[in-house]
């Protein structure tokens, strides 16, 4: 059966719809949107086996979304341009619309948890009753974090809960909107009686409505 006569135009437009459809594609381009990583350092963070991530790294870049460069023996991964974060983020927003079923996994994991808006944080920066702690690893802090936030990566909070006062609203945050790490890191602190929120949207979120990072 013949095709189409512009079918090979809608099979050139799907190659982006196909590297789209893939849920490990979109964890390591939520992980991207964070900023540069090798290739071993995206399979840590996004919990990804390493050869599983090689080859869905190889896809999104044959899709022209991602990029990279060889420094010695490592390869580094980054985002095409600022456009691939933006289509992520409609992507996002209409699913949510679209699909009860994210809805309901989102709230499940995360919306469950009244969370601090970007924009009400950057206001309480300042404030000294305010504390923000960065639950991401200490690398990923170290390459970006929120202005006066506390690295204090998720896998170390119970042992050092300690350190965090008593008398302040803590605010948590870790990568994209879908991240649960300061979910977990919130409940944790308020089963401890800490009060505390997330961040809505996570650093991406953050980066998103326009705010800056600190890289020190």
């Amino acid at each position: 059966m013949a095709g189409f006569p512009e079918e090979p135009i809608y099979q050139q437009l799907a190659r982006i719809g196909k590297a789209f459809a893939g849920p490990v594609r979109l964890r390591l381009l939520d992980v991207l949107t964070e900023g540069e990583r090798t290739v071993e350092e995206l399979s840590e963070e996004a919990g990804i086996a390493l050869k599983n991530t090689s080859a869905q790294l190889q896809q999104l870049r044959a899709a022209h979304l991602v990029t990279s460069r060889r420094e010695g023996t490592r390869i580094y991964y980054r985002l095409a341009d600022e456009r691939v974060p933006l289509f992520l983020g409609q992507l996002r927003d209409f699913a949510h619309e679209r699909l009860a079923d994210l809805r309901d996994a989102v709230s499940e994991h995360i919306d469950s948890l009244e969370g601090v808006t970007a924009d009400e944080l950057a206001g309480r920066l300042a404030d000294p009753n305010t504390m923000v702690i960065d639950v991401r690893s200490a690398d990923s802090y170290a390459e970006g974090h929120l202005p006066g936030a506390v690295s204090l990566p998720l896998e170390e909070l119970r042992d050092r809960l300690d350190e965090l006062p008593h008398d302040v609203e803590i605010v948590a945050y870790c990568g994209g909107p879908y991240c649960v790490v300061s979910p977990r890191a919130v409940r944790l602190l308020r089963e401890h009686g800490r009060r505390a929120r997330p961040l809505e949207g996570g650093i991406t979120g953050w980066r998103g409505s326009g705010h800056r990072l600190a890289d020190h």
